[in-house]
């Protein structure tokens, strides 16, 4: 397979993770293992690291301009997120590749089923979220207000504590499998904080580039990244190019039905990648 191929493989991933602020380390993983069969689990998550990298930096920039990240939430849960990315990088040289298939197989099942099941829960979340700024009673929580482009104020509101916690545990697994952790941070900041849904994409992007960015350096000192350079360097070129159309398309399309037909996407790929360990 020519490395020019990555180049539109880099848009597809940087157009789809940027629209629903994943990434799309969770694309990129399943790819790279069905074509680098030769390739153990920790050269391909440092791979795919990387590319999250970059494709959460230019979609970030997209969504600056617009307005849409929460600094305030961004800045501290990557605080918390970073220690556990560095100890999730470090372990993936130690699993075997057919553990490695298994695990993440069955974490993409598992994501499928979730957001299949919650898909209108979603709707409703965010429609509380910009109907009120609820009360905080909890200790520790934090606020934030968020003005976009357009003029809208979003009011935030969020437990320190159980952000940062979950923060935590989000970077080490999500380093683990090499998918960046933007896929888990936009449901925990949709359900469980009320955040609307393009607030949570635009922030868990922000978060996401810090987390990324700490596995990528890892990688780099244990000696596990680069290995293909040019091929990566396709991917690169690609996912810059389809964040901003990303970003883009987030102001446009329905986002159930994008969350629906990842949720049937990663279904699929969770079983074969499963089979193919067995």
């Amino acid at each position: 397979m020519s490395v020019v191929w990555f180049i539109p493989i880099g848009i597809f991933i940087g157009v789809y993770g940027t629209l629903i602020g994943a990434g799309g380390g969770f694309i990129l993983v399943p790819i790279l293992v069905f074509l680098f069969p030769q390739d153990g689990p920790s050269m391909i998550t440092a791979a795919s690291l990387a590319i999250i990298c970059v494709n959460a930096g230019s979609g970030t920039i997209a969504y600056a301009r617009m307005k849409r990240i929460s600094y305030k939430t961004g800045i501290l849960f990557a605080a918390a997120s970073i220690p556990g990315a560095f100890l999730g990088s470090a372990l993936t040289r130690f699993i075997p590749r057919k553990a490695f298939g298994v695990l993440f197989g069955g974490l993409l099942m598992a994501v499928a089923v979730f957001l299949s099941v919650t898909r209108g829960i979603r709707r409703q979340g965010q429609a509380r979220a910009m109907a009120a700024d609820g009360p905080v009673r909890a200790w520790g929580s934090m606020r934030d207000t968020v003005v976009d482009r357009e003029g809208r104020s979003h009011p935030l509101s969020f437990n320190l504590l159980v952000g940062m916690g979950l923060s935590l545990v989000i970077g080490f697994i999500a380093t683990l499998v090499g998918i960046g952790g933007g896929l888990i941070h936009v449901p925990v900041l949709t359900y469980i904080f009320n955040f609307p849904l393009h607030i949570a994409t635009a922030t868990s992007h922000f978060v996401l580039f810090f987390t990324a960015l700490a596995g990528v350096v890892e990688h780099v000192l244990d000696h596990t990244w680069p290995t293909h350079l040019l091929r990566d360097a396709c991917l690169a070129a690609g996912v810059i190019g389809g964040a901003q159309v990303g970003a883009f398309l987030s102001r446009k399309i329905s986002a159930p039905w994008i969350v629906l037909a990842l949720a049937i996407a990663l279904g699929f790929v969770g079983v074969r990648l499963v089979l193919t360990a067995f």
